[in-house]
């Protein structure tokens, strides 16, 4: 069996691993890589293999950075099944389209600057027609339920609680007469999350990719996240400014509405305007109500409890049309305005940060992890000068970062999840983490004797 390491190598986004075994090959996860537009173009234009050749994708969740190059990967010929969860089945056929819709308007904005520069136009990486084309694909499989993609394959999924139908992959390989086990663990979640089950640890597995993001820190604890999310918005409110909180549409946002909601439950922001302005989040939100089932027994229980579902309340207003979207920026007074993109690179997040950041009175609140180069880091890096739509804006909001809300483990649960493999497993790769986070994770594994350990470049392979 070998691995090429096609993405999220040595970096946080773009996961893609190809495993080759039996004479066949299967993806798990084809998403996009973000950062630097001009570069990630390239990269996530271009397969270092071909798409033919692939049999099978195994997905482990729907967030683009996991999932939103498939569409392109169709584009390029392959025509197999896309394995993943039902969640993540119907939360990939909103969030493919989204993806679809904005790279067709991104291509007309950057061929108009392009064209006006006597360049040549760039094709979109894929469009509305190529995301249809991959959704026709997915194949829904539940938590547990083994199922064999390619032969002397075994597969399983599951829960890794990071997003709503979230999923570390298993897989059982038969090859040349013996038995081999690999853990994929996709975006390992958190205890005490609001919504979902704390993720399922690996046992019993030869080899493990686990993701390493924060494998240099640790988080707040989610009770003292809430907390200090609740702080920021009843200051915020009482010097009569706005909360801005750019946040991912699918899995950031409903947590952060769930947040809010236990906030109206204790009377705290009784006439508090909450604006959820994204209509991929709106979107999400309907399809996470229709899978209680996947909530966690505490989320259940407030449900019973206050009578309303967990993402519905007084106050809470869900926008879709672009007009309800321009009133919020005539609105005057207080609110929480949540909207995508979570790294505020497109959507309707850059009009509310263009038209609030210049105000002292307001809050932009910083929830997740933001890559290199985009303009949520510099947001978090708290730039003076911040250039959003080609104009320079004066950064006069104040901009606060919560890391307790961050839907990936930090460096402790992290080394709980290798910790379960500890003295049967063969070799750990570390994958989804930028060089710093994954040099630490490493010297505390090794500290604690779990491995042996490596951290893999972009397109290595390793036999195993």
């Amino acid at each position: 069996m070998k691995i090429t390491f096609e993405g999220a190598a040595q970096t946080v986004t773009g996961s893609r691993h190809l495993i080759e075994v039996n004479g066949h090959k299967i993806l798990l996860d084809c998403g996009l890589f973000q950062g630097k537009r001009a570069e990630n173009y390239l990269k996530n234009q271009n397969f270092e293999f071909d798409p033919k050749s692939i049999d099978a994708v195994i997905l482990s969740h729907a967030h683009i950075d996991h999932s939103g190059n498939l569409p392109n990967l169709v584009k390029n010929g392959f025509t197999g099944p896309i394995y993943a969860t039902p969640p993540t089945v119907t939360l990939g056929d909103i969030m493919l389209q989204d993806a679809a819709h904005i790279q067709e308007q991104d291509t007309l904005w950057v061929n108009y600057k392009r064209l006006s520069h006597g360049e040549p136009p760039l094709e979109p990486l894929f469009t509305l027609k190529d995301a249809l084309k991959a959704i026709e694909q997915y194949y829904p499989v539940k938590y547990e339920e083994a199922f064999s993609p390619i032969p002397g394959v075994t597969v399983r999924f599951f829960n890794a609680g990071h997003i709503l139908g979230s999923a570390a992959i298993r897989l059982d390989v038969e090859e040349d007469g013996q038995h081999k086990s690999l853990w994929f663990s996709g975006d390992i979640g958190r205890k005490d999350l609001p919504l979902l089950p704390e993720p399922v640890f690996p046992s019993d597995v030869d080899y493990l990719l686990m993701e390493c993001t924060y494998g240099d820190e640790n988080h707040d604890s989610v009770d003292f996240a809430y907390e200090k999310f609740k702080a920021i918005v009843i200051k915020t409110v009482k010097r009569g400014g706005k909360v801005i909180i750019p946040a991912f549409a699918v899995g950031r946002t409903q947590e952060i509405v769930y947040f809010l909601n236990m906030m109206a439950s204790e009377k705290l922001i009784n006439s508090l305007p909450i604006f959820v302005d994204s209509p991929l989040a709106v979107a999400a939100s309907k399809i996470f109500r229709g899978y209680p089932e996947y909530f966690d027994e505490e989320t259940n229980d407030f449900i019973r409890k206050e009578k309303h579902p967990a993402l519905d309340f007084q106050g809470l207003h869900y926008i879709s049309t672009v007009d309800e979207s321009k009133a919020l920026n005539e609105k005057r007074g207080s609110a929480v305005i949540i909207s995508a993109s979570g790294m505020a690179e497109a959507g309707r997040i850059l009009h509310h940060l263009k038209n609030n950041i210049e105000d002292k009175m307001n809050t932009v609140l910083i929830v997740g992890w933001q890559a290199p180069n985009t303009l949520g880091r510099r947001l978090v890096d708290k730039e003076h000068k911040i250039k959003i739509f080609g104009e320079e804006y004066a950064l006069r909001a104040e901009v606060v970062t919560i890391n307790g809300l961050s839907a990936h483990a930090g460096q402790d649960f992290l080394l709980q999840y290798a910790a379960a493999v500890k003295g049967r497993v063969k070799k750990i790769f570390l994958v989804h983490g930028e060089p710093e986070a994954a040099n630490v994770f490493q010297d505390k594994l090794r500290e604690a004797g779990i491995g042996p350990v490596e951290y893999p470049i972009y397109r290595q392979e390793v036999e195993i």
